[in-house]
This record gives structure tokens, sequence and C-alpha cells, in this order.
């Protein structure tokens, strides 16, 4: 089992080339990074952590740009998203945004996407909350004709283009994975139909995997990658998931300096050294 980091990386955390380096040189094999383009201030939606909304969400650095940075001090680093929110996007630029951190990484990007939960964040972005699942759906099977077909279209409700041209095309072929975020009914069907890995969160038990390991072997998926999101360093936890076949687990790093998120980096070493 490897094991990466999820973090949010923001104008008061270390810096994400110096990160990036950490990770490396410590044996950390990946880094996903959180999206939240902005926090409207009158909210309706409850932060899902419960409590106060915590200030790294409303400052949380673009994470195509803080990757590419990552990527600039790193050779091996797998750097992914963790979720981005591509409901609220554009999907042809974000074909584009993919595909390019995919070539000049050399070809080290896992694409993590989710439904998202903030509605004012969504609807900001003119996305109606009921129906992004839907939208989420035909995006990422939009952004597959993009990578793989020299003109591509397609016709959807919810999306729709004519054919157009766009390069670069990923470094991976036939396309950087997309990693399905979400334990839903709803999550899990898009992970069955569309998905190439799925990113449950911590809190999902190491039974929940193997049930779900045992649902995608029956919907013709037995070999879907999975990576546990942003888990504790819990040691009976870890070898929960162990068991159960995950091919990677994420800690949860917190949003700190670069003095405090190293000495915090020292200590997850010594917890899967000790592995």
């Amino acid at each position: 089992m490897k094991f990466g980091i999820a973090t949010f990386v923001t104008d008061e955390s270390i810096r994400p080339d110096v990160l990036g380096r950490a990770l490396e040189e410590r044996g950390f094999d990946s880094l996903f990074l959180a999206e939240h383009s902005h926090i409207p201030i009158s909210r309706e939606s409850p932060f899902p952590g419960g409590g106060a909304l915590p200030r790294r969400y409303y400052r949380t650095l673009d994470p195509f740009v803080a990757l590419t940075a990552a990527a600039a001090t790193t050779s091996r680093l797998l750097l992914a998203t963790g979720v981005a929110l591509l409901i609220q996007r554009d999907v042809i630029h974000t074909a584009n945004e993919v595909a390019s951190l995919d070539l000049v990484s050399g070809g080290r990007v896992l694409f993590g996407v989710g439904a998202g939960w903030n509605r004012e964040e969504m609807r900001n972005h003119g996305t109606d909350p009921r129906t992004r699942g839907a939208l989420l759906d035909e995006q990422i099977q939009a952004l597959k004709e993009i990578w793989t077909r020299d003109e591509a279209e397609f016709h959807g409700r919810h999306v729709d283009f004519d054919p157009i041209h766009l390069w670069p095309k990923p470094l991976q072929r036939p396309h950087p994975p997309v990693y399905v975020g979400g334990e839903s009914p709803a999550a899990l069907n898009r992970l069955a139909k569309y998905g190439d890995a799925w990113l449950p969160r911590a809190g999902t038990e190491p039974a929940e995997l193997r049930r779900v390991r045992t649902w995608l072997a029956a919907q013709g998926r037995p070999d879907v990658p999975f990576t546990v999101f942003g888990a504790s360093a819990d040691e009976r936890l870890l070898d929960g998931y162990a068991e159960a076949g995950a091919d990677r687990v994420t800690f949860l790093l917190p949003t700190l300096g670069e003095a405090e998120t190293l000495a915090h980096l020292d200590d997850l070493v010594k917890v899967v050294s000790g592995r």
C-alpha cells in the first residue's frame, strides 16, 4: 500500500514547491490538493465537518497553479486534485489545464473530481445544485473525448459542443486517470460507468471498501484502484485499509507554515516506516 498526502495549500501555508520537494524526499508518492474557488460569505450549506468553516477553505490556491509549482521541484511525485470541483469549471478550459499539467510534469497527473457540497458556491458559477451529478457525469465523458480524439465533440443535456481541436493531449495514454470522489450510490454509479479509480474519504470503513470491490466486480470493473482520502495515522485503521486491498492511503496534512509542516511530515514518515 502506497502513502500520499492530502491537504489545502493556501497563502498562509507552506509553499507548494517546497511541499512537493519535501514529500518526494520523504518517500510519499502523491500530493492531492483541494479546490474551492471562493466561499460565499452568506451561506446556507452547512460545513460537512461540523462547526465553523475553517479559513483554509476560502484561502485555497488554484490547484493547477500549485501543482505546477510542485511539479517543478519534483520528478516522481504524483500530482493530484482532491478534489477538483469540475461542476464549477468550464470543461474545455479544464481539459486544457489537466493536459498541460500532465505534459509539463512528465505524465504524473491524477485527476480527482467530486460533486461538491457548497450550494452557494456552485450557484455563483451558474451551476444548478439539483443537476450537478448529471452535469459531472457528462463532463467526465466530455473530458475523455477531448483528451483522446483529434476532433472531439460531445452532445449531452448539460454539455454540448461541436467538433473542436484542442492540444496538448495528455502525456499519459489514453489520459490521466479520473479518480471519482464520494461514497453515495450516485458516486459509486459514476465510478462504475465513467471513473478510473475511487477516492473514498476517511471514515469509510474497510468493510465498505470490500463491499464496493465486490460490487464493482459484478459491474465488470474488478481492477479499479482505491485511494483512501484524508486519513489519520491510526494504525488500526491503516491495517484495515491494507487488508481491504486499498492501493493507497493519503494522510490529511494540516494547513501550517513551513517549519510546522515539515515536522508533521517527519512524524508521518515514522508511521509509514514502521509498517
